[in-house]
């Protein structure tokens, strides 16, 4: 069973209201499936707590369409459901349920968090938060597509995951342009890692599908905020 941080998540649970304490002991108690989705959100609040806070009286300025971030948002949670899919199925099948215990692997790897500075920074511009949000789809999408050949049973979610992440990718582009912003094709955000056995094929899906998905939990706070009314 993916294990997360639970220990993290357990210690912030005690501090919170006891309804909320009460429910959180009740889905421990409940399907492993249940269990697993909470671990995995503790997972990612514990990257996100390293990221600075998103200045909300600037983004508010941000001229960006409607129709633009409900798409935007929409694809977000899609990737993110398919990103836990994923994650519980390399869970069940490999037993790779533990990403944090894989970190030294990544970091031998060259896989590491991809930040969104431009969206969370004093200076907050459309042009230098939607140029990030892009680099790091595509860089995202070409670690999703070095996993090629990862296993039968996981290589269809992984192609998945890879297109649903290019089409979020093109759904930016397409904003910029429309925006008139000439987006530069600039180099990825690290070289690409070569894996060279299965073993490294199927960790590696697990450190990659849980960095995008902490990338993903950065670009939909942006984006829930700009939706508000």
């Amino acid at each position: 069973m993916y294990k997360g941080t639970l220990r993290l998540g357990l210690h912030r649970a005690q501090n919170l209201q006891p309804r909320f304490s009460r429910t959180l002991v009740e889905l421990l108690t409940q399907s492993p499936m249940k269990l697993m989705a909470l671990q995995l959100l503790l997972w990612h609040s514990a990257l996100w707590m390293g990221q600075e806070a998103i200045p909300l009286s600037l983004a508010s300025s941000l001229p960006l369409p409607r129709s633009f971030l409900l798409k935007s948002s929409e694809q977000v949670r899609k990737i993110q459901a398919e990103g836990t899919e994923l994650l519980e199925m390399l869970c069940a099948t490999y037993k790779l349920c533990h990403p944090e215990e894989l970190a030294l692997l990544g970091h031998s790897l060259g896989i590491s968090q991809v930040p969104l500075h431009s969206c969370s920074s004093q200076a907050l511009q459309l042009e230098g938060c939607l140029s990030q949000l892009h680099r790091g789809l595509i860089f995202y999408q070409s670690l999703l597509q070095a996993l090629a050949g990862i296993s039968t049973e996981i290589s269809p979610s992984v192609d998945m995951l890879q297109l649903d992440v290019a089409n979020f990718a093109i759904t930016i582009w397409q904003q910029m342009e429309d925006l008139g912003v000439v987006l530069e094709v600039k180099p990825t955000q690290g070289a690409i890692p070569a894996f060279t056995s299965a073993f490294q094929r199927r960790a590696g899906g697990v450190l990659v599908t849980s960095s995008l998905q902490s990338f993903l939990e950065q670009a939909h706070q942006v984006l829930s905020y700009l939706t508000e009314p």
